[in-house]
């Protein structure tokens, strides 16, 4: 994609709808090879990017979900050791003693299990998800930090391999605790915030056409007033669009807010979110956006 324009557009098409900042970044971390830090809260758009950018492209999406205690054996690869053994018996069946000769065969390419770290290097091209990279540990960090400087990585047995076309690289965060000023560093930086009423609306719009316009932009007002009443978690873009999909299936055309507060699993998550949704004057916050 030759500017960040072509990038917008090609995202759009996908049924993802960015503005120019983060056209911008998309393009330069294509251009430059570099990684994109995502980080925002949950539910914003950050893995969806991802996803959109590997449809754009037209290569395979290869995501790897962090968690506290991931290692590069989870991450990067690992060996086959059943298959491994089974080897090792035939050869001993079938009388070989070199040593040597078993060992290197036992460490070889076909036994050898790629994760998606050392997927997304050996695939080109492809786009690499590092998701929720602020719930793995300082370890795993500085591990990545030296992946993705070279776009390589040396494996005792085999020495080492490179990415001939270094994967797009994308990193999420929902910032549950301050990830490492050396591994942002390596990156391009965007903060993915809780759109406008106007922006939210589209892309519910985008994402759900069947939806009738008038319950898009209710399910819309709705959350932009619950995002206001300080909940503990937020309704994210996705939560929206769960939202408003949830009440299509029941055959709503619009919502009111009875059916709202009937339907308030669909968009959060937490008894004392619900709680406090409860307390709002839902009919209100219709009335204010006047839909």
């Amino acid at each position: 994609m030759d500017d960040p324009e072509q990038v917008r557009a090609r995202l759009e098409e996908t049924g993802y709808l960015v503005d120019e900042g983060l056209a911008i970044t998309c393009f330069l971390a294509l251009r430059l090879h570099r990684p994109l830090f995502c980080e925002g809260d949950a539910g914003v758009g950050k893995t969806a990017l991802a996803s959109a950018l590997a449809e754009a492209l037209g290569a395979p999406l290869i995501r790897l979900q962090c968690h506290e205690g991931i290692d590069a054996s989870q991450a990067l690869y690992d060996w086959d050791f059943p298959r491994q053994l089974l080897h090792l018996r035939a050869a001993e069946a079938a009388g070989v003693t070199d040593a040597d000769r078993l060992e290197s065969e036992l460490y070889d390419r076909r036994f050898l299990i790629d994760r998606p770290l050392l997927r997304a290097l050996r695939t080109q091209p492809s786009v690499l998800l590092i998701d929720e990279i602020d719930r793995a540990d300082d370890e795993f960090e500085a591990f990545l930090l030296e992946l993705l400087s070279e776009y390589s990585v040396t494996i005792p047995e085999l020495g080492t391999l490179r990415a001939e076309e270094p994967p797009v690289v994308v990193l999420t965060s929902n910032r549950t605790r301050e990830v490492h000023d050396a591994l942002k560093r390596r990156c391009l930086y965007h903060w993915f915030d809780h759109p406008s009423f106007a922006r939210e609306l589209a892309i519910v719009r985008r994402r759900l056409p069947r939806v009738s316009a008038r319950l898009a932009e209710q399910v819309t007002a709705l959350v932009q007033a619950l995002r206001g009443a300080e909940l503990i978690k937020p309704p994210g873009v996705a939560e929206t669009i769960d939202w408003a999909e949830a009440l299509d299936a029941l055959g709503a055309a619009e919502v009111d807010a009875e059916l709202a507060l009937a339907t308030l699993g669909s968009v959060l998550k937490y008894r004392e979110d619900a709680d406090r949704a409860r307390s709002l004057d839902l009919t209100a916050a219709l009335a204010a956006r006047g839909v």
